[in-house]
């Protein structure tokens, strides 16, 4: 099993037997589009809320792989805060647990809250970042339900990702886009890459005509 290591801290690699058993059923579910092969498994260094040098681990498209331990590497760099980096396998793939505990993670196969839509989460392609200080507002709605002292975005307080903030400008200096721009619902934890799906690009052109 070959090893991409970006340095000390930071390397990416095919899905390892222990955790494929972590992660099938859980977040990786059966007979979906998304395989194993499609993923790369990550172990990342960062700094904790105390900040003691920690390290986690991230899930994600194999195509992203580089590109992520490079994002992380340079929020390690400037000495960004998160509170825990787990798979969401920890939380039984439960999204709400995951936020509610403040953890960051992205590859969690599920739809979007609410809709059919498979979440780019699924397809390895979004992160959240400290979910509970940077929550998702939709209407009345705040998740996950323990972030609502946080969803009054004119307030200064730790941990708030704003167009200001290092984790933002790391982040889109890379393409990456932010679910705090969204305009009828707010994801401010939500970093994500669009992916051009050649089916997608196709119907899209055979509309215009």
């Amino acid at each position: 099993m070959s090893v991409y290591e970006l340095r000390e801290g930071f390397c990416s690699q095919e899905i390892p037997e222990d955790v494929l058993e972590r992660i099938s059923g859980v977040s990786l579910k059966p007979d979906v589009e998304v395989t194993e092969k499609d993923l790369s498994y990550l172990n990342v260094r960062y700094y904790d809320f105390e900040h003691n040098i920690c390290d986690g681990e991230l899930i994600v498209d194999r195509r992203l792989a580089a590109e992520v331990l490079e994002i992380f590497a340079e929020l390690f760099d400037n000495g960004y805060e998160i509170e825990k980096i787990r798979l969401v396998d920890c939380y039984g793939a439960d999204d709400d647990l995951s936020m509610a505990d403040n953890n960051s993670s992205a590859f969690n196969y599920r739809t979007v809250s609410g809709t059919q839509t498979v979440s780019a989460h699924g397809y390895g392609r979004a992160i959240d970042i400290n979910p509970l200080y940077n929550p998702y507002i939709v209407g009345e709605k705040i998740m996950p339900p323990n972030g609502e002292p946080y969803a009054d975005r004119s307030r200064d307080f730790a941990h708030k990702i704003d167009e200001d903030d290092i984790c933002y400008k790391i982040f889109t200096s890379h393409g990456w886009r932010w679910g705090g721009h969204w305009q009828t619902q707010k994801d401010y934890q939500h970093f994500y890459k669009e992916h051009k799906h050649p089916m997608k690009t196709l119907l899209r052109l055979l509309k215009k005509r």
